[in-house]
């Protein structure tokens, strides 16, 4: 056998040898336990109550704004609320108040927050620059008792406007005078806690405490004379829809350029304000076709007598849209769509 055939033969074994290696190692790679990671240590220690979502400064806590979660022992801060401690109580803690701001998965401390029992638990809950008032409601005009604090509602007041010297029946008229009010207590009660058996707990009350700009606690106190209020719940989608309709009619101006966060943040506060502009309002003359649908007649006044001659009466004044009739000499104020 020559040298060539020599070489290719030995060639030949080699590549043999190494086939048999690689599918061996291959099929037995396949028959190997494969490793598992191990699963990540779960934390020990005590659980303190931390945030669920950021809670800015007058937040009312509800029942889905904390939970209990393990936290290192060596970390536990005695201002913690921690799980087994008689003032960490869950049902007792909803309805406090944020006193200093909390970001989300931040431990509550007791320095953050104010019971309805504490000194400055209204002060705590109001919104910088805003006011507290108070109007009294009954189960009609208070939703039936399913208004809790954290909900906002419309301010209806309802009024009849009788001109003086006037007998006829006088003007009913229902307007919608603040929209977007937050409500901070129903009565003395500031919570919304659920019962025994997991329902919510519906029950009248006589008075209502609101947060309205100082203005508004003006134009409140002046139409409690007026007339009865009533309170219209609102839905939270409505916040937002008004607030786009605004942008895109152009009453409110967004900068342009600013952090997103800044400009959520921003357009948050502006949904969440309570608005007097706007307002609308219903006559009983769109309610009924026997009702006025214009304001009555004031009193006739008398012109003063000129020297020697006998008093006259003046032209009648009226509160509402008038037409002007002039025949001749004579001018004369005719109401419109009056009764």
């Amino acid at each position: 056998m020559d040298g060539k055939k020599l070489a290719l033969l030995i060639g030949a074994l080699f590549v043999a040898a190494v086939t048999a290696i690689m599918a061996k190692s291959m099929f037995g790679a396949s028959g190997a336990p494969q490793v598992l990671a191990a699963p990540a240590p779960v934390p020990t220690g005590p659980k303190v109550l931390v945030a669920t979502k950021p809670l800015p400064v007058g937040t009312i806590l509800g029942p889905d704004a904390f939970r209990f979660q393990p936290w290192p022992k060596d970390l536990v801060d005695g201002a913690y609320y921690v799980q087994g401690q008689a003032n960490a109580d869950p049902a007792k803690m909803a309805g406090m108040v944020v006193r200093s701001e909390i970001t989300a998965g931040q431990p509550l401390t007791q320095g953050a927050l104010v019971s309805p029992q504490d000194r400055g638990f209204l002060a705590a809950a109001l919104t910088p620059g805003m006011r507290a008032v108070t109007v009294p409601v009954g189960g009609a005009t208070g939703v039936a008792g399913f208004v809790f604090p954290g909900d906002r509602v419309d301010l209806v007041l309802t009024q009849d406007v009788q001109a003086n010297g006037d007998s006829g029946q006088p003007l009913r008229a229902s307007e919608t005078m603040i929209r977007n009010i937050r409500v901070l207590a129903t009565d003395q009660r500031t919570d919304n806690q659920p019962t025994s058996d997991g329902k919510t707990d519906v029950r009248n009350f006589s008075m209502v405490t609101l947060e309205v700009t100082p203005k508004m606690a003006e134009k409140i106190g002046v139409a409690q004379k007026l007339g009865s209020l009533s309170l219209s719940l609102r839905p939270l989608a409505d916040n937002t829809q008004e607030l786009e309709q605004e942008i895109a009619a152009g009453d409110i101006n967004v900068p342009t350029g600013t952090d997103p966060k800044a400009e959520r943040k921003m357009l948050l506060d502006m949904a969440s304000r309570p608005q007097d502009t706007q307002t609308t309002f219903t006559t009983g003359g769109e309610v009924s076709r026997f009702a006025r649908s214009s304001m009555p007649r004031t009193q006739v006044a008398t012109a003063a007598p000129a020297a020697g001659g006998s008093a006259a009466p003046a032209a009648p004044a009226f509160a509402g849209p008038v037409v002007r009739v002039a025949r001749g000499n004579t001018v004369t104020d005719t109401p419109v769509g009056g009764k």
